[in-house]
């Protein structure tokens, strides 16, 4: 069965095209597929912006083919050219397409064919591929097609460095991602190639500033925190040792955020992800929602009994750095109770000590910060049994007092955190030393 046809959005950033542009576009037009072609032409001086304006004179549109023409007062360069550009997307697929002649349209079926299949999210066309292929360069994904991120994400890149740029954001939100083999008809600098040795050291350091950075478009206190987080994979592996023991084998983990845990809880039988802000939801659903074991859905925690699960349906819930964001801890407590099976569990990882209360807890939503009577008497409230509580982390209690308090920074600092993602063998020596205290608390309560 065929794919059904969708709207190709077409996006033509022009400078100084006035030998190849009509050409193009006539390519472009001759492509059998709906299309809308948006060209932006990015202020030319060489006679392109008069070509384009007979050709928008002369060309009606079609059902096949809408030409939208949008004129640059001053030259800002081909990623400022596709920003405009996405502004006018109303299609359902968009393709960048330069004016040069250097890459045939009449191959976008091939390069839009992943994507129609749904096995892909991004296509690069490449000219070194020897046949379609999954890029695993990148992370493995599942999901949403890439085209209402690229209408959200900033593009900061003004010149080549567009291309790039793209590149490292869409790794960074874990895009399916292809390429597939086109030919290219490459020109000379003495026939209007512009990009030249600087714009390679740019795309160089673009890549490495956007690796360091992803900037797609959050950068709110809690998505720094997790993005930060995600990226120890030793605290992470540490703290998912801590939980292990009490995991079964259906799981319900509330307030997934960017999946740091459940990449650990993957391998379980079955496991519903989870949370409240749709970004995550969207990002959770691109990483795992092409698993089998794994459903990914909205769930808000202070709601968790109106959320449509039936009682006894898990014989564990994670809540891991969630259950300190709800305001009723008790209720949600109980909600997560009446979906665990007899002797299933509500595993926690909750901050540790309300001294240490401070900026970085305001900006990330907490309303406090525990102990372990309170935690104890409040899973026993809420008709668990507190099996397990413990403290960790007593290394990380000097710099969160000096962050959130002293300092009163909103996030834990890059660097600082990967400092202490290279403390955990100290970490794993301290468990064994059963510190009175710690930034953190493992609790467990089990059901009866």
């Amino acid at each position: 069965m065929e794919p059904s046809p969708r709207l190709l959005s077409v996006l033509v950033p022009v400078y100084n095209e006035v030998g190849t542009v009509r050409a193009l576009l006539d390519r472009v037009r001759a492509v059998p597929i709906p299309k809308e072609i948006i060209v932006v032409d990015d202020c030319s001086t060489d006679g392109t912006r008069t070509v384009l304006d007979e050709y928008r004179a002369e060309t009606p549109d079609t059902p096949e083919n809408r030409l939208v023409f949008v004129l640059h007062e001053h030259n800002q360069g081909k990623g400022a050219a596709v920003r405009t550009a996405v502004a006018h997307i109303t299609g359902d697929i968009a393709i960048i397409q330069d004016a040069d002649l250097e890459y045939d349209p009449s191959e976008y079926p091939t390069l839009i064919k992943p994507i129609l299949e749904d096995r892909a999210d991004v296509v690069f066309g490449s000219r070194f591929a020897g046949g379609p292929r999954r890029v695993l360069l990148f992370w493995h994904t599942v999901g949403n097609k890439f085209l209402t991120l690229l209408q959200r994400i900033p593009i900061r890149s003004n010149r080549f460095g567009l291309e790039p740029e793209l590149t490292a954001k869409v790794a960074a939100l874990r895009c399916r991602l292809y390429e597939v083999p086109i030919s290219y008809h490459g020109r000379q600098y003495s026939e209007g190639k512009k990009i030249g040795w600087k714009d390679a050291f740019s795309a160089v350091w673009t890549i490495l500033r956007f690796r360091i950075n992803p900037d797609i478009g959050r950068d709110d206190a809690g998505f720094t925190t997790l993005r930060r987080v995600e990226a120890l994979k030793r605290y992470n592996t540490f703290t998912w040792d801590l939980m292990r023991p009490f995991v079964g084998r259906r799981v319900l983990e509330v307030g997934s955020g960017t999946g740091s845990i459940t990449r650990y809880l993957a391998s379980r039988e079955k496991v519903v992800a989870t949370d409240l802000d749709p970004q995550y939801v969207e990002l959770l659903q691109r990483t795992y929602g092409g698993k089998p074991n794994i459903e990914v859905r909205s769930l808000d925690l202070a709601k968790l009994a109106e959320n449509g699960f039936a009682p006894h349906s898990f014989d564990t819930i994670v809540c891991s750095n969630v259950l300190e964001h709800i305001e009723d801890d008790g209720k949600a407590l109980r909600a997560m109770r009446d979906l665990l099976v007899p002797g299933g569990r509500v595993i926690l990882i909750i901050p540790a000590l309300q001294a240490l209360h401070g900026a970085i807890d305001r900006a990330s939503g907490h309303y406090r910060r525990y102990n372990r009577q309170e935690i104890s008497e409040k899973l026993t409230a809420a008709g668990l049994t507190a099996e397990h509580v413990s403290y960790f982390n007593l290394l990380g209690v000097p710099g969160w007092f000096l962050n959130a308090r002293l300092l009163q920074r909103t996030t834990v600092p890059g660097f600082q955190a990967r400092v202490n993602d290279r403390l955990v063998p100290l970490l794993r020596l301290e468990r064994k030393l059963r510190p009175p205290i710690g930034m953190s608390l493992l609790a467990v309560g089990r059901a009866a």
